[in-house]
């Protein structure tokens, strides 16, 4: 497994090793050993979304003690995966980091809580299959608005498709203190 880090403490992206023959190929996506050998957490459960093309998904946290860590891969399509640090004494809080991700690519991009995380999905029929370290929690549920421009986000999509409640979400500037992770 292949590791880069980003500017920041704690986001990873993992690429994994494909294995090629005249059958086609082979990776083992996942591998407990390896996460451990990595810091990863153990994770309780498993999540599959599929979108179609401009879809735009999040930006999502949980607030403690229900905080997720996710661990995120696209298995079929592209997308671009954004996270945000709230993390209100990092020196990067209200960064937003980014990597894409392709049913092409080996990769596995570990978000660890901290960071609020969304994608856009840049064809159709894009399925996303992240695992989590806490389930998920309605209480606990935080969602930051991905057309804050102070975030500086620019989607590929000209008119980007969000749930009522993303469209919605409040601006990085109106988070409330508990809201945001120290």
């Amino acid at each position: 497994m292949e590791v880069s880090k980003f500017e920041t403490d704690g986001p990873m992206l993992l690429t994994a090793v494909r294995h090629h023959d005249n059958r086609g190929y082979f990776t083992e996506l996942f591998k407990s050993s390896e996460a451990i050998e990595l810091g990863l957490p153990s994770f309780v459960q498993e999540n599959l979304s599929r979108s179609g093309k401009g879809v735009v998904r999040g930006l999502h946290w949980q607030t403690e003690p229900m905080s997720q860590g996710k661990l995120v891969s696209c298995i079929s399509g592209r997308i671009v995966d954004y996270f945000v640090d709230i993390r209100s004494n990092s020196p990067t809080f209200g960064k937003v980091f980014s990597a894409e991700l392709s049913s092409e690519s080996t990769q596995w991009l570990w978000v660890p809580s901290g960071f609020a995380h969304g994608f856009e999905a840049l064809e159709d029929n894009t399925t996303v299959i992240y695992k989590v370290t806490n389930p998920w929690s309605k209480v606990h549920e935080r969602s930051l608005s991905p057309l804050d421009t102070s975030l500086g986000i620019s989607f590929l999509s000209r008119d980007p498709l969000l749930s009522e409640k993303d469209a919605s979400a409040p601006l990085l500037g109106d988070l409330d203190a508990e809201s945001l992770f120290r």
